[in-house]
């Protein structure tokens, strides 16, 4: 499953562009998911501060590539709740969000994330809990 899904990721998809992906470093089998993304200013208002959908998005992606990682991509997050914490603006450039499995049961999880701009300032901070269903296979 886990080379079927890492194939079905190398494709390029919408979501990915509209998020500005760059990068995945680290899928999360270290425990910790890595993902560099890209803000430009198609993604500003209010002159040059990224829109919180998308701060709250990189967190997210961030949380789900752990989740889906530390399961061996046997089973996919759907997002519960989402809390996401503002704590400086984020501006067009690099973006680094980094996620982790705070607690996980059978069916649920608790996760939490973060995204750090390129001077390494916590720009957001986020957690989630989800709900562990079945990966679906890529097609």
């Amino acid at each position: 499953m886990k080379q079927e899904f890492l194939e079905h990721e190398a494709k390029p998809h919408a979501l990915s562009a509209t998020l500005g992906l760059e990068k995945v470093v680290d899928h999360g089998e270290s425990g910790r998911a890595v993902i560099h993304y890209r803000a430009g200013m198609h993604m500003c208002h209010s002159g040059g501060i990224v829109q919180g959908g998308f701060v709250t998005g990189w967190i997210d992606a961030a949380m789900a590539h752990v989740v889906m990682a530390q399961s061996g991509y046997e089973v996919s997050p759907l997002t519960l709740e989402i809390k996401v914490s503002f704590l400086k603006a984020a501006a067009p450039g690099l973006i680094v969000a980094e996620a982790w499995i705070e607690r996980r049961g059978k069916t649920t999880a608790f996760l939490e994330g973060l995204i750090r701009n390129e001077a390494g300032e916590v720009l957001a901070k986020g957690s989630s809990t989800v709900r562990l269903v079945p990966m679906r296979r890529p097609g």
